[in-house]
């Protein structure tokens, strides 16, 4: 699957007004509960729904099953986070779960799991809420900063507490990594 063209640059305009709408500088970190605050979205942990017995049960079925999902109700949206996952991965989940919202993707297809049905978005929108939500946490001008201040996708992650992957991934999908290498000979 492929991102439309512009995407990637509309994402990145996208990640710095949201900063800016929130006070920050396009290489400050991003706290997701402002976010969610300034988006008037709620975050609730799976824990408080259901017994955290069932959703080791749900992981011990199927590994990786549920990170996080979105309902509204009455019109306000809903992220609800799997305590399961490290903190760092529930940041990511939501940055995902909040780029569905602010890409107005609509939840249009049913899959089924253990026999419960779910509505769930098409493949190419979850590839675009996985590239915003990765540019919300880490915009260009952030690595780039990062990256001439000698910090690798390691650093990156335990600075602005995102997970290593996401970390890695933005840093060589953004070209941040090769202009370092290049930079360097």
């Amino acid at each position: 699957m492929t991102l439309p063209r512009g995407f990637k640059a509309a994402a990145e305009r996208r990640a710095l007004e949201l900063r800016a709408q929130l006070g920050l500088t396009p290489t400050d970190p991003l706290d997701m509960a402002a976010v969610a605050e300034h988006l008037e979205m709620k975050i609730v942990s799976a824990a408080a729904l259901v017994d955290v017995a069932r959703l080791e049960e749900l992981e011990r079925l199927q590994a990786f099953a549920f990170s996080a999902v979105t309902f509204e109700i009455k019109g306000r949206p809903f992220i609800v986070t799997n305590p399961l996952r490290p903190p760092a991965r529930i940041v990511s989940d939501l940055a995902h779960e909040m780029s569905h919202i602010l890409l107005e993707h609509d939840l249009s297809e049913v899959s089924e799991f253990d026999g419960v049905p779910f509505r769930t978005c098409r493949p190419d929108e979850e590839e675009q809420a996985t590239a915003l939500g990765g540019t919300l946490l880490l915009p260009r001008p952030l690595l780039i900063r990062a990256a001439a201040k000698g910090m690798g996708p390691d650093e990156i992650a335990s600075r602005f507490a995102v997970s290593i992957e996401m970390a890695r991934f933005r840093y060589n999908t953004t070209g941040v990594g090769k202009q370092v290498r290049a930079s360097r000979r």
